[in-house]
């Protein structure tokens, strides 16, 4: 399951492989960023045995924050859980030139990889994808995965695009996040295990693993670590079984992931879980109605019923 070491000096400190949760940032009652929350979010998880950590991803709510505020959660986490995991950092930003001053900077701060996702709001073609990649990689020596989102994002990475980026040696690895498994093949067909494979959706999560996937960038670990880890375990086990039987209870929650509220029902589940705030910023609100009463028998169900996702 682990890669071998690529050319990043960096890249020893991360396996890419393994359980990632997608940790979320926490805000105090005045909305405001509290970092020693978020680090006890994240040592929590680390403890828990997570293989990783990803940093100011989608749930962790990169684009709601300042650059102030993400270098600063980058500094805690480093100070947090710095050697025990490894750090991945989101790279969500609007234009080429900060996504690259951001890759910089991580690097400065001390993390060991960057997950880059494209530009935000401006759907690029394959040219302009495959520009703002390239120049994100030449900004750090970091190993690089790249996030592939299109119903988040509006772009698809095509086959081709990868085909191309294959000579760029700190990209290494692919964090697949389209609902379709068929997704998984097609990469190994076309790229071989030139980049590590990452499920990033959390209920086709069992499907990517099966078919290739070395890791898991998971939302509902937040609040169900032990049992996602189960879950890896058993595949990697090759204890299929056993594999089905907790993906079978597990659903209904991972089905969550895939919302447009994703990031809400996961920090209400922390909640719930006692694990962190379900407080999000604007322009999320928390859950409310109908949908919140939806997600708390979700979670409660799943915490009262536990004891069959071993």
């Amino acid at each position: 399951m682990t890669l071998p070491s690529r050319s990043s000096a960096h890249s020893s400190a991360c396996s890419w492989a393994g359980v990632f949760p997608a940790a979320t940032t926490q805000f105090d009652a005045a909305m405001q960023v509290d970092l020693p929350a978020t680090q006890a979010v994240q040592q929590a998880l680390a403890a828990d045995g997570v293989h990783g950590l990803i940093v100011l991803g989608t749930v962790g709510e990169n684009n709601s924050l300042n650059a102030d505020e993400k270098r600063a959660v980058l500094k805690a986490a480093v100070q947090a859980v710095g050697g025990k995991v490894p750090i991945i950092t989101g790279v969500s930003e609007f234009t080429t030139a900060s996504a690259a001053a951001y890759a910089r900077d991580a690097e400065q701060i001390g993390v060991d990889g960057l997950m880059v996702l494209p530009a935000m709001v401006y759907v690029p073609t394959p040219p302009e994808l495959e520009l703002h990649f390239r120049t994100v990689a030449q900004a750090t020596s970091l190993p690089i995965m790249l996030y592939n989102n299109p119903p988040a994002y509006r772009v698809s990475i095509d086959v081709g695009t990868l085909q191309r980026l294959a000579d760029v040696p700190n990209i290494v690895a692919i964090k697949e996040s389209a609902p379709d498994p068929r997704r998984f093949t097609d990469l190994y067909n076309a790229l071989g295990d030139r980049f590590a494979l990452f499920a990033g959706l959390d209920d086709v999560a069992l499907e990517g693993l099966v078919l290739g996937a070395r890791g898991w960038v998971s939302g509902l670990t937040n609040a169900f670590p032990a049992e996602s880890l189960r879950l890896y375990e058993a595949l990697r086990a090759g204890d299929l079984e056993r594999a089905r039987r907790i993906y079978r209870w597990f659903m209904p929650l991972l089905h969550l992931d895939a919302e447009h509220d994703l990031v809400q029902s996961i920090k209400l589940a922390e909640q719930i879980m006692g694990r962190g705030s379900e407080r999000v910023r604007p322009p999320r609100l928390p859950l409310a109605g109908e949908r919140r009463a939806e997600v708390i028998a979700l979670v409660e169900r799943a915490r009262d019923t536990c004891s069959q996702a071993g």
